[in-house]
C-alpha cells in the first residue's frame, strides 16, 4: 500500500442497455451510452491527480485496457446482493488493507469537482464521515475512518429517503456534509445542463408524423 488515503470509484462496465437505464427511457439506450462515457472520462479527469490510491471497482468484471490507467487506478470487483452490500464490502476491503480515510464516489456526477474530493479528505481529519448530499435524497460522496455497516441495510436504494436515514444511523459521531450537487440519472437532471446540449440536440420535441403528414410528403 502506498497511502493512507483511498478513493474508490464505483463504476458500471460501459454495456449497451445496461447503463443510465432510467435515462434511456427517455433518450434511449445508445444515448444512454454516450452520456455514460462521457461522464466516466469527466469522472477521470476530476480523480487522476487526487493524492493517495485509487481503486476502481467495477460492477461486472474488471477490464485489463480500458479508459483507467493501471498506472494511475488500481482495479476491484464490486460484490454484494445490492448497492449497500457492495458499497459495504468495498470499504471493509479498503479497511482490511489498513487505509486510514476511504472516500466513495460514483461516476455519474458531471459537477463533481476535485475541490469536493479533497475537501472529503480533510474533513475526515476531524469527523468520522463525511457526506456530499444529491438533490435527489441520495448521496454522491460517502468518507469514513472506519466501516459501519449499519448505514448499507435497511435503506430504500435509488430513493429520497436514502441520505435522512443513513444520517440517522450516524447521529453519534460527527458528520460532514459537502455542498449540495446533482447526480445524473433522468433526464430531467440534464435538460437545461449545457454540458448534455450535444447529446440532447434532434432528441427533444420531436414527434412522430400522423397519417395525414406521411401523405403530403
Amino acid at each position: 500500500m502506498s497511502s493512507k488515503n483511498a478513493l474508490i470509484i464505483f463504476t458500471r462496465n460501459p454495456v449497451l442497455g445496461r447503463v443510465k437505464t432510467r435515462l434511456a427511457k427517455s433518450v434511449g439506450n445508445e444515448t444512454a451510452l454516450d452520456i455514460y462515457r462521457f461522464l466516466l472520462n469527466k469522472t477521470k479527469e476530476v480523480t487522476k491527480n487526487i493524492p493517495g490510491d485509487k481503486i476502481i471497482f467495477y460492477s461486472e468484471k474488471i477490464l485489463d485496457k480500458d479508459l483507467w490507467d493501471t498506472t494511475t487506478y488500481k482495479k476491484e470487483l464490486q460484490s454484494g446482493s445490492d448497492l449497500g452490500a457492495k458499497m459495504n464490502n468495498a470499504f471493509e476491503t479498503c479497511f482490511k488493507k489498513k487505509y486510514e480515510k476511504v472516500v466513495l464516489i460514483g461516476s455519474d456526477l458531471f459537477d463533481l469537482e476535485e475541490s469536493h474530493i479533497y475537501e472529503a479528505f480533510e474533513k475526515l481529519e476531524k469527523n468520522e464521515a463525511v457526506i456530499g448530499p444529491a438533490l435527489d435524497g441520495g448521496y454522491y460522496l460517502l468518507g469514513l475512518k472506519k466501516n459501519y455497516p449499519e448505514i448499507f441495510i435497511n435503506k430504500n436504494w435509488g430513493t429520497s429517503s436514502v441520505r435522512k436515514d443513513t444520517i440517522k444511523n450516524l447521529e453519534k459521531v460527527n458528520v460532514h456534509l459537502l455542498p449540495m450537487l446533482n447526480d445524473i440519472d433522468v433526464i430531467e437532471d440534464i435538460k437545461q445542463h449545457p454540458a448534455f446540449t450535444k447529446f440532447l440536440s434532434f432528441k427533444e420535441d420531436i414527434k412522430p408524423l400522423d397519417k395525414k403528414q406521411i401523405e403530403k410528403r
